[in-house]
């Protein structure tokens, strides 16, 4: 691994890649006991921010598909922030999880991709900016001295999108907003939003859809400022090279082929998603750019 992946991924300072790096994540891992690829008949899959909602219902849904499908225990982890899962992921602590695009290309030296969801028939997604509905902004420019929420500092729409557009224009989040604080959540961000405790904020375009469907008062309080070029759907990582063994590659077709049964779709019903398909790295070559940006930039 590249140690210039540190400053690719916002948060996560140089001590935590070397902790990566030798295998060491006190505070943080699974006992060693439990190791993802040292268990024979258990699968462990990790779950971030960008899951839609940790409602039990789903996770329960999302837990019976698998262990229908693969025919062996699931054990289903998630955690408040991306950096928790990704340094999990990225040390072989789990077998797979639904990470983001920026860790994702942070760490591509280390993960590969097993596959990303589909969301109105393809696998990609926007980065929203929005403000409170009876505020006057109608641009990004007018957001300067706002109170901006972001979800998480390791998050693609949450974050990136909107460092590096201020970053093309030599800012930075903290000099341009008056205050900027994280929600590790993006439905957090609409509700910081909506309530008034920010006057803005960046949030994933698919939550904010999703939530104007089931939430509808929360996002009818907003307003979309600006809407990103069309990205890379956060993506279901897995340490490089996993997909030789068999259950990573019974896992992967079941991701693929969760609409062809019905627990299947109970599960994509619930998370507003069309399915799962293969992909390849290129499709998060644009993030790639936006986190280059924002190194460079410093």
């Amino acid at each position: 691994m590249s140690f210039a992946a540190d400053r690719y991924f916002g948060s996560l300072p140089r001590r935590a890649v070397l902790k990566i790096a030798g295998g060491g994540l006190a505070g943080l891992c699974l006992p060693r006991a439990s190791r993802a690829q040292g268990s024979s008949n258990q699968l462990t899959i990790g779950l971030t921010p960008v899951f839609l909602t940790n409602d039990l219902e789903l996770l329960s849904a999302l837990k019976s598909y698998f262990e229908t499908a693969l025919g062996r225990f699931v054990k289903l982890v998630l955690r408040r922030t991306y950096e928790e899962i990704t340094t999990l992921l990225v040390s072989g602590q789990l077998d797979a999880a639904w990470i983001c695009g920026y860790p994702y290309v942070a760490f591509r030296d280390r993960l590969d991709l097993l596959a990303a969801p589909v969301w109105r028939a393809r696998p990609l997604y926007q980065s929203y900016i929005i403000a409170g509905k009876d505020l006057p902004y109608v641009s990004v420019g007018q957001l300067r001295g706002s109170v901006h929420a972001f979800s998480d500092p390791n998050s693609n729409s949450g974050y990136l999108v909107t460092a590096a557009l201020l970053a093309e224009r030599g800012l930075r989040p903290d000099h341009f907003f008056s205050r900027v604080f994280f929600t590790y959540g993006h439905r957090n961000v609409v509700r910081a939003v909506a309530a008034g405790l920010a006057e803005s904020g960046s949030v994933g375009g698919y939550v904010w859809e999703v939530m104007k469907e089931t939430e509808p008062e929360l996002t009818g309080a907003t307003r979309i400022i600006r809407k990103s070029e069309w990205l890379g759907f956060p993506p279901i990582a897995m340490p490089r090279g996993a997909l030789a063994r068999p259950e990573i590659q019974a896992l992967q077709q079941a991701f693929v082929n969760m609409g062809d049964s019905r627990q299947g779709q109970v599960v994509l019903r619930l998370l507003r998603l069309d399915g799962f398909a293969r992909v390849k790295p290129d499709l998060f070559d644009a993030i790639a750019a936006k986190s280059d940006l924002l190194k460079r930039f410093g």
